[in-house]
């Protein structure tokens, strides 16, 4: 630091020497348009590598605007929608193995149907049915978690437990940008890089922390700039190149895998919906930049790529979308098939060994039921 770059301009008091500097670094690898800008990773030159991952955008849009419409029509509760964040999802989900570990937030479906989460569980969880969380499939990912930031000591424990046992898995664990102004999420960053954990924290900032936009919750000039401090490597990708995400991520996983330790992205995409179905954005967003972040989508991006580059056209893409379509009526339905739980299995999934008042109250619960009282004490 010289004398013009301190705040108050004072002049430097004995001898100043500088002890280390730091960068961020950003990635991009096709532009919005879909256009490379330079040489591709070796998986983005198979067309049908390419092809997978915006069958799993596309799949992931759908659904949630199928999910929507269910909560509009009363057949579900609150949902909060992954419009626009595509990208960073799939990005995620295509780069880790099966073995890893992922710890979500709620808007990371893409994700989670890429390790092989059902669309009806999502459904299931947010119907209000807490088996929806009990994947049939990814026994070891956690639920989703709404605290906002409180999964993030859950995914740097479970790095810690990798390392203790020498397993080469990896542990993923993802936030938004309000959550980084979190202790969860600071105190967690710092016990990653001080223990050296295969874990990978992705910042998913979308610009909004619900009302809170970007600006208005951090001075610093990026959020992957607070892995620093931790001595943690830290990096900026383009969210809604998915080609890049992936890219991203595959480095850092293989880094964390090798005994490399832990890496921090920052993803920057953008929150094109409500932040849930009882939000209405439009009191606090100006509409003029929800319209100009529509030339970001990251599904029209890697579109235009392959109508380019991969002989994409219009009849194909009429058959991907029935194609996704069906799969996600035949999801929907199993949901809406799905016989209700009982009142009193609310106690079923709190403790191993339900406590003795617990289950005073979880008898209750059965008493009213099978009485029919229970409406009366609802």
């Amino acid at each position: 630091m010289n004398a013009s770059e301190r705040p108050d301009h004072s002049p430097p008091l004995g001898s100043e020497t500088r002890v280390v500097a730091f960068e961020i670094k950003h990635t991009q690898i096709i532009d919005h348009h879909g256009a490379p800008l330079g040489p591709l990773p070796e998986f983005a030159k198979d067309p049908a590598e390419l092809i997978k991952l915006y069958r799993a955008m596309v799949l992931t849009r759908l659904f949630d605007n199928k999910a929507i419409a269910l909560q509009r029509t009363g057949k579900m509760g609150t949902y909060a929608s992954s419009n626009g964040q595509e990208g960073v999802a799939v990005g995620m989900g295509s780069a880790m193995q099966p073995c890893d570990v992922f710890a979500p937030v709620y808007r990371e479906y893409g994700t989670q149907f890429m390790r092989g989460v059902a669309m009806h569980e999502i459904l299931l969880y947010w119907g209000g049915d807490e088996r929806g969380m009990n994947y049939a499939q990814q026994r070891q990912d956690f639920p989703i978690s709404v605290p906002i930031a409180s999964q993030i000591p859950h995914a740097v424990g479970a790095a810690f437990a990798m390392k203790l046992r020498k397993e080469p898995r990896v542990s993923v664990g993802v936030l938004g940008d309000g959550a980084s102004s979190k202790g969860d999420f600071y105190e967690s960053l710092n016990i990653a890089g001080a223990w050296q954990l295969p874990v990978v924290i992705v910042i998913v900032n979308n610009q909004w922390a619900i009302s809170l936009p970007r600006h208005e919750q951090s001075f610093a000039a990026t959020l992957a700039q607070k892995g620093i401090a931790a001595g943690v490597p830290c990096e900026q990708v383009d969210g809604n190149d998915v080609i890049a995400m992936r890219y991203i991520m595959e480095r850092a996983l293989e880094r964390a895998r090798n005994g490399g330790g832990p890496t921090l992205i920052e993803a920057l995409t953008y929150r094109m919906s409500d932040h849930t179905t009882a939000d209405d954005a439009s009191r606090y967003r100006p509409p003029a930049e929800l319209e100009g972040q529509r030339q970001f989508d990251p599904i029209m991006r890697l579109k235009n790529y392959l109508t380019h580059n991969a002989d994409w056209d219009d009849a194909k893409e009429q058959a991907l979308q029935a194609e996704c379509s069906a799969e996600i009526e035949s999801e929907v339905k199993l949901y809406l098939d799905t016989p209700p739980m009982p009142p009193e299995s609310m106690f079923d999934h709190l403790y191993e060994t339900l406590p003795a008042i617990y289950k005073e109250q979880r008898d209750e619960v059965m008493q009213l039921g099978a009485t029919g009282g229970g409406e009366d004490h609802v």
